[in-house]
């Protein structure tokens, strides 16, 4: 890794040329790698925790001034909740995972002595941008170092000591292994980010971390591919069977886990029977946490009928532009589920109601992570069907919607694009493939129909 000015083109050419040399690097060179950064960054802890206590204090400051929000001075600390340690045991998780590249996923015989093979290898060149998580330069450096990808990385001004300590104790971990100093690379100047936008003959993929301005500028200013979500507006439905204590624990994981989070629940959805029981149980857990709650005309009526007045009498009014809003704090957008009227039977009945759940999700969720509570698996299963989303659940909390979490060691983002990627993206993410043949002299005019002509065989091997 190297901590870099210079100008963009040669940032991006750079980087361009070290990963045809990272691409090739054995397993076990990429792998002693990665063993080298967890090393180095478990010594220099304190060190780097100093620095990032350094930028807390900036950018707390920062928030009082108003220049600044909570949601990204959150992200900011690398030492809230073992944050460090998960950064460090990310490392290792993906040191220990089948090495991603050079895989063969497809054999064909094509003829006698002509067989085609279809086979992973990197992306290329990955620009990452980033806002408030220092975090992020460890765990893009490990995924593009183990998927033989290199790297350019730009963090925000909020974190630049933090990154800077990072980057440095990496640089010197891998400037005595067989990595390519240039295959990582931290950019500096903030000047440099639409420069880089236009490196499409030298960067494969651009992956936009933080706010929804940030990754609608890059989607607004490149060429270049981008895999990313402008929002994390995540829904969980509670249907009419829904288990009261089951509910409530995954709703209060799922708010007040981390409000901050593009995984945090923003809008409950819940059957209009079930709001006196398992609805008015959730509220009182809530509230009694801190959470606002911004609720329809029905779900505020039935509720406020069954609460206590103190509580009560804290609920608010939601208007249509809350279950559309990404709140990244304490707050909840309640939307009933009405009763259908029409319905012959209780099959019928889940599933209309089910339906409707469905139908608003996919009208208002950014197509990141959303979840049903129910205990009747047909309906799940018609929800997760019918949910265009990433990442779509049965009965567990939308905070599980994470690279780590899913077993990829850690991940370079999340995902809503439907092609190549989606959800949480680990290592199978940032590679592709490309068709190999290996042949005897055959050429393409010697197959064709009729007299003399050679036949396809189009027979799949094993692999």
């Amino acid at each position: 890794m190297s901590v870099t000015d210079s100008s963009p083109l040669e940032i991006a050419k750079a980087a361009s040329i070290s990963s045809r040399s990272l691409a090739i690097l054995p397993t076990e060179a990429r792998n002693d790698a990665l063993t080298a950064v967890h090393a180095a960054l478990s010594s220099e802890r304190s060190n780097i925790l100093a620095a990032n206590a350094e930028d807390l204090r900036l950018a707390a400051k920062a928030a009082e001034e108003g220049e600044l929000s909570q949601s990204v001075l959150k992200r900011l600390d690398l030492g809230r909740q073992g944050k460090y340690e998960d950064m460090l045991k990310g490392i290792l998780d993906v040191r220990a995972l089948e090495d991603p590249i050079n895989k063969v996923s497809l054999r064909t015989k094509l003829d006698d002595g002509l067989e085609l093979e279809r086979v992973t290898c990197p992306i290329g060149v990955l620009l990452i941008i980033f806002e408030a998580r220092p975090e992020v330069i460890a765990n893009i450096a490990s995924l593009a170092i183990k998927s033989g990808n290199a790297a350019i990385l730009k963090g925000g001004k909020e974190t630049t000591l933090s990154f800077l300590s990072i980057a440095r104790v990496i640089s010197t971990a891998l400037s005595n292994t067989s990595v390519p100093n240039a295959a990582i690379q931290l950019v500096t100047a903030r000047s440099a980010i639409a420069s880089l936008l236009t490196q499409d003959q030298h960067i494969d993929l651009c992956i936009p971390r933080g706010s929804n301005e940030l990754v609608r500028y890059i989607k607004n200013n490149t060429r270049i591919p981008v895999l990313g979500h402008a929002d994390g507006l995540c829904n969980i439905y509670i249907h009419s069977d829904a288990d009261v204590d089951m509910a409530v624990k995954i709703l209060l994981d799922a708010k007040l886990g981390y409000p901050a989070a593009c995984n945090a629940v923003e809008t409950l959805l819940i059957d209009e029977s079930a709001l006196s029981s398992v609805g008015a149980k959730i509220a009182d857990a809530l509230l009694q946490r801190g959470v606002s709650l911004r609720c329809d005309a029905l779900s505020k009526a039935i509720l406020a009928r069954t609460l206590d007045a103190g509580k009560a009498a804290i609920l608010q009014d939601a208007a249509e532009t809350d279950f559309s809003t990404e709140f990244l704090a304490p707050i909840l957008a309640i939307k009933t589920i009405p009763t259908p009227s029409t319905a012959t039977s209780p099959t019928e009945a889940a599933y209309v109601s089910t339906s409707l759940a469905i139908a608003h999700i996919n009208a208002h969720s950014s197509h990141h992570t959303d979840a049903i509570i129910t205990a009747n698996p047909v309906m799940a299963k018609q929800f997760q069907a019918g949910v265009d989303s990433a990442c779509v659940f049965w009965n567990t909390s939308t905070r599980m919607a994470d690279g780590m979490r899913f077993g990829f060691g850690t991940e370079v983002g999340i995902s809503t694009n439907k092609i190549h990627a989606r959800g949480p993206v680990g290592l199978e993410g940032i590679v592709i493939y490309k068709y190999l043949i290996s042949g005897q002299g055959q050429v393409a005019g010697e197959y064709y129909e009729g007299e003399g002509g050679r036949k396809w065989k189009h027979e799949r091997m094993e692999i």
